[in-house]
């Protein structure tokens, strides 16, 4: 799923980066370009840093922050 459409991040991509050391949104802008302050996709992808770092699997359930 599409995090953010206008850098074309995919939720996929974020855990990578998760699993690689990423935890903060300040990490996903340096690799992947997540502006983070333009719309949802800074909830989302915060939601998706805290699942991986603390082990649960992303698509156990709906992500509340994510569209």
């Amino acid at each position: 799923m599409y995090v953010c459409v206008c850098r074309a991040v995919t939720d996929r991509q974020i855990i990578a980066a998760a699993e690689r050391g990423a935890s903060r949104l300040a990490d996903l802008r340096k690799e992947l370009g997540v502006p983070g302050d333009c719309g949802r996709c800074g909830l989302c992808a915060n939601e998706l840093l805290r699942k991986v770092a603390e082990g649960r699997r992303f698509l156990e359930a709906p992500l509340a922050a994510c569209p």
